[in-house]
């Protein structure tokens, strides 16, 4: 067997070792690190977990024998670990390597990261390991140390129902909550009409979820700042820009770890755990017009939201 066949399955540590230029550089690894993970692209896949073994080698910058004993100046063990843990609680992923990347950009954003293998297999597919080894090196002369200046933008979440749609007012509705200047989510009630019923609770939750998004077209077609998203990506990056999102529930109900638990017909309920996900600095609810109460209001009674 050749040496680039032989390095090729060798594990992360010794193709770290074989691939080094340059000065060497200490390492730190977790290896055989087994976790119960539900992923994969298939819908036999959905609603079970799978063995999932990760070895990950990291190169650091600094030399072991010239740092000082203190465990917060090192890239520390842990930081594997939290990117790990961190990649499994986002969001459910498809695919092994969507899950190695998001591990392996979190742990370069250590400062002393230099380079980073990471592999990982899944255990339960067969007499065999099916899996994925990806290399990611940190950009030169970076310092990725989180900026104030990138943290996520607080966003209003505003929640209207099947009624409020339909409000004759409803650009002026928006006009005014374009005033508060915070980015702006719109959840959407499902159409007051009866749904397809299925004969098992997962096909349901898709109906359920499927209802509101039709009612989250029918709201951008009534106005145009209104663009309709489905994902945590185009809802940061929507917030961001200071555009208006109406929020398609399925995928990030679907693919989170901890969801709003098995009822999703309460599309109120969503919007409330929506923003809880978004740590919005505010939920409100919009209602038919002439509807009284302290969640319902009318364009020119719009309560303070700066």
């Amino acid at each position: 067997m050749s040496d680039e066949i032989s390095q090729a399955f060798s594990h992360p540590s010794e193709r770290a070792k074989a691939t080094a230029d340059g000065t060497p550089r200490d390492r730190i690894s977790m290896t055989d690190h087994v976790r119960e993970v539900e992923i994969g692209a298939f819908q036999a896949e959905r609603g079970v977990t799978q063995k999932i073994q990760f070895d990950v080698v990291v190169e650091v910058e600094t030399r072991a024998e010239s740092a000082t004993d203190d465990v917060d100046r090192i890239l520390s063990y842990d930081t594997i670990a939290e990117a790990i843990d961190a990649a499994l609680a986002a969001e459910r992923v498809n695919l092994l390597e969507t899950l190695a990347a998001r591990i392996a950009d979190s742990i370069l954003e250590h400062p002393l990261a230099a380079r980073v293998f990471v592999r990982i297999g899944k255990l339960d597919r067969g007499p065999y390991t099916l899996g994925v080894e990806i290399l990611r090196q940190a950009p030169e002369g970076r310092r990725r140390l989180r900026l104030l200046a990138e943290a996520a933008p607080h966003p209003i979440v505003v929640y209207l129902s099947d009624a409020a749609i339909h409000r004759t007012d409803l650009p002026a509705l928006l006009d005014a909550l374009e005033k508060a200047e915070a980015p702006l989510i719109l959840c959407v009630d499902a159409p007051k009409v009866a749904a397809p019923q299925a004969a098992h609770a997962m096909p349901q939750r898709r109906i359920a979820l499927l209802a509101i998004e039709q009612s989250a077209w029918v709201l951008a077609a009534r106005d145009a700042r209104c663009v309709v998203v489905d994902s945590r990506t185009e809802l940061d990056w929507a917030m961001k820009q200071g555009k208006i999102s109406v929020w398609a529930p399925s995928k990030l109900v679907l693919d989170a770890v901890e969801g709003p638990g098995t009822d999703v017909t309460d599309p109120v309920a969503l919007a409330m755990w929506l923003g809880d996900a978004f740590e919005a600095q505010r939920v409100i609810t919009l209602g038919a017009e002439g509807e009284t109460g302290p969640d319902a209001f009318a364009a020119d009674a719009m309560p303070d939201l700066t």
